[in-house]
């Protein structure tokens, strides 16, 4: 008889609870409902309408009970956060991590806290959207909200506040902050109290797999939390020498380690150490994404074409190859805005080539993503001694057919895509253990890559790519 478990997953552009059933041999996936994830700008803020989502899940949720679930889990984007005052009431709508809030404040907190320190207690990536800043701006700016706080929680732990009761951080999206000491276990409070940060507001943090309460009788487990978390745990492997690349609109490139690297080169490389299954870490980099392909295709349509994203690989593919290069994670990319002028200014600074049409910008884009893949993943690679033979690419990003290949060009290694599911399946695999449905997580993901939805690719033309590789890095 099959098994069932709903997984509510969120992502930055929309989001959805599926039902995962397990018949003992095989996953299936059955979507209960999907909606959008809108952003809000009042006076110049961007907002998240967590209240919409929350009215979403809950009517998923209702849907699924007639699958008598075992459990439920939910994952969400990392970074962003609320705080709730004494009676556990939301004190702000939650702030979206491209707001102009963390705007310097990067440099507030080295003021207090050296860079090289702030990265030895926390071993995360720099980049201005990460919760500490986003924190600093309150501390900054003497906000009310931040005074009248009795609770910090990440937004799918206040997801799983409002179905249980429970308030505390789940360690995979607990590591992603940037407030978190890989060393110690626990929050980073020796760098929380130089930056002026209350550390009374940082409640206990729990591991992937922790049954944290019930809804409507339903159990609730902590999957992981993250949907790279999750997304992670669905890579179909049994073997260590790969690499992971979670595409959509970041792409999260890395690799799987038993503790977080912490030293010189991974500070040098602006590497990050996010928290896996088993008090893993995921050692990876966060790369701008498909976000400049989803911007460019926003700007167009605002100008009047509005393409299908088949429409765009189409243009690519006409377009001459490797001529158009530029540097994905340039700042100017993270905000929403004219990419496409964006990216001719770049490469107009730059004194390279200018893409003109729309179909050698998109080429641009995808050849430049694999570029900074090939780049990233060499750094890793250095830096944790770990050979890598295999590239995993999991997520939406995996239906992009030549993105894939690109990336396999560029590094020069096999890539295997698939499942394009691997954060609901990731997410279901956890519960599916925690119920003692599945042993582990190696039993788990033997499941999903017998599921069949993989797609290999093997480097074409490496020397040409080597040539571009060269000429951008």
């Amino acid at each position: 008889m099959a098994q069932t478990v709903l997984a509510v997953d969120l992502g930055a552009e929309s989001g959805r609870v599926m039902a995962v059933h397990f018949d003992g041999t095989r996953f299936k996936l059955e979507e209960l409902i999907r909606f959008p994830n809108p952003v809000t700008e009042v006076h110049g803020t961007l907002y998240w309408d967590i209240l919409h989502l929350w009215r979403n899940i809950q009517a998923g949720i209702e849907k699924g009970k007639q699958h008598a679930p075992l459990s439920i889990g939910v994952d969400t984007w990392a970074i962003d956060f609320v705080l709730l005052d004494e009676a556990g009431n939301l004190l702000s709508n939650p702030v979206m991590y491209r707001d102009s809030r963390t705007d310097g404040m990067m440099e507030k907190v080295f003021a207090k806290v050296p860079k090289r320190e702030v990265f030895q207690q926390t071993g995360i990536q720099f980049m201005q959207i990460n919760t500490l800043y986003q924190v600093m701006s309150l501390v900054e700016s003497q906000a009310p909200v931040l005074k009248h706080a009795a609770t910090f929680l990440t937004i799918p732990d206040l997801l799983n506040y409002w179905l249980t009761g429970f308030k505390g951080c789940e360690f995979t999206n607990a590591t992603t902050t940037q407030m978190f000491n890989p060393s110690t276990g626990t929050w980073a409070t020796d760098l929380l109290e130089k930056s002026g940060i209350p550390t009374k507001i940082f409640p206990e943090i729990v591991q992937p797999g922790t049954k944290i309460g019930e809804y409507d009788g339903i159990p609730v487990i902590a999957p992981a939390t993250h949907d790279t978390g999750s997304a992670v745990a669905g890579v179909p492997t049994q073997l260590m020498n790969y690499a992971y690349i979670s595409s959509g609109t970041w792409s999260l490139v890395g690799v799987e380690v038993d503790d977080a690297v912490i030293n010189d080169a991974a500070f040098e490389a602006n590497v990050t150490n996010e928290g896996g299954l088993n008090n893993t870490y995921r050692l990876l980099k966060n790369v701008m994404g498909l976000w400049i392909l989803q911007q460019c295709r926003a700007t167009w349509a605002d100008e009047g074409t509005d393409y299908s994203y088949s429409d765009l690989v189409n243009l690519a593919w006409e377009a001459e190859s490797l001529k158009y290069l530029f540097d994905v994670d340039d700042d100017r990319f993270l905000v929403a805005g004219n990419h496409p002028q964006h990216i001719q200014d770049w490469c107009a600074e730059h004194e390279l080539p200018v893409p003109q049409t729309h179909g050698e910008i998109v080429r641009c884009v995808l050849e430049s993503l694999a570029l900074k893949y090939r780049s990233v993943i060499d750094n890793i690679q250095s830096i944790s001694g770990q050979d890598i033979d295999v590239i995993h690419i999991v997520g939406g990003g995996t239906q992009n057919d030549l993105l894939n290949q690109f990336t396999a060009n560029a590094t020069g290694k096999q890539v295997i895509t698939g499942p394009i599911e691997a954060t609901v399946l990731g997410n279901a695999a956890v519960q599916f253990i925690a119920n003692g449905v599945l042993k582990d997580i190696q039993q788990a993901r033997a499941v999903i890559a017998a599921m069949g939805d993989n797609k290999i690719y093997r480097a074409e033309n490496t020397e040409k790519w080597q040539s571009a590789y060269e000429r951008l890095f």
